[in-house]
């Protein structure tokens, strides 16, 4: 085979080019320095005069058919790993990134645990490393920050799925207890929401002067407060029910009107005033001497 490629080629420089590329090294050879038919052209990418090799040509016209799908029918006609795939070619430009997406999908069992996991455990699995896991946890965060200030502005009454979702998002993944606060105005318009506790919750750990300073602060004149149970157990404890109690004691003295208590686990949040806890708890406070 050899022999064939040294007798059609004339040119000393060619010669030495086919023994370099014998050797395993990159060159760069044009079409027209010779014309032998036995050279295999699937060592060479059409219309190039390189050595790409055309799995890489391949590779981008795969992810350019999903991007295509994508502009053409929305999220909704991509399926979870087309999905998970698309987003790590941002932070694998050169690799197929396919295998990747569908050992995820198969260790987490879903998009949302795999968002929600720690950074750690994503570089665990083979083909992310620091790239796509910064990806991941980046977009996590950023949709985070969206759904929060979306809420601004909005009226809790007629956005509550919006702030169910937004809770979700922000506190169901969370290996602490969060406490947060979502301000409202007097119609019932959200102000901000905030963090103001991270760790154990108990009945003492929300200090009652410090949780209405924040409400003042931001002239708001009713509040939701909401945290979550790492174990995704929603069941309200007895240090949730007298916390509960507490803060709505100190929001009445007040006029802050406390309207309801969410507990963020594995389904959808637990409502106090949704399950009439918020009505028992009112009784008892007005009945406080």
């Amino acid at each position: 085979m050899y022999t064939d490629f040294f007798y059609l080629c004339n040119s000393v420089s060619i010669r030495g080019s086919i023994i370099e590329l014998l050797k395993g090294k990159r060159i760069h050879i044009g079409f027209n320095e010779f014309t032998s038919p036995n050279i295999s052209r699937k060592l060479l990418t059409p219309h190039t005069n390189s050595l790409t090799p055309i799995k890489m040509t391949e590779k981008k016209g795969h992810r350019q058919r999903l991007r295509d799908k994508y502009n053409e029918l929305s999220i909704k006609g991509l399926t979870d790993d087309e999905t998970l795939e698309l987003l790590l070619t941002l932070g694998t430009p050169r690799r197929d990134c396919k295998d990747t997406a569908r050992t995820l999908l198969k260790e987490f069992g879903s998009l949302v645990h795999i968002f929600e996991a720690d950074p750690k455990q994503l570089m665990a699995i083979p083909g992310m490393g620091d790239q796509n896991s910064f990806v991941l946890t980046f977009i996590h965060d950023v949709a985070r920050r969206f759904l929060a200030q979306r809420l601004q502005g909005k009226n809790f009454l007629k956005s509550s799925k919006d702030v169910a979702d937004y809770l979700n998002h922000a506190m169901r993944h969370l290996k602490k207890e969060v406490f947060m606060v979502i301000y409202l105005d007097s119609s019932f318009g959200i102000l901000d929401t905030r963090t103001i506790f991270e760790g154990t919750l108990a009945a003492n750990t929300i200090y009652p002067r410090e949780f209405i300073k924040s409400i003042l602060d931001i002239n708001g004149a009713a509040v939701i407060v909401a945290h979550n149970h790492p174990s995704g157990n929603q069941t309200p404890s007895q240090a949730d029910m007298q916390l509960t109690r507490t803060l709505h004691h100190a929001c009445s003295m007040l006029d802050i009107r406390f309207l309801d208590h969410l507990i963020i686990g594995r389904d959808s949040p637990y409502s106090f005033a949704d399950h009439g806890l918020m009505d028992e708890i009112h009784a008892e406070v007005q009945n406080l001497p």
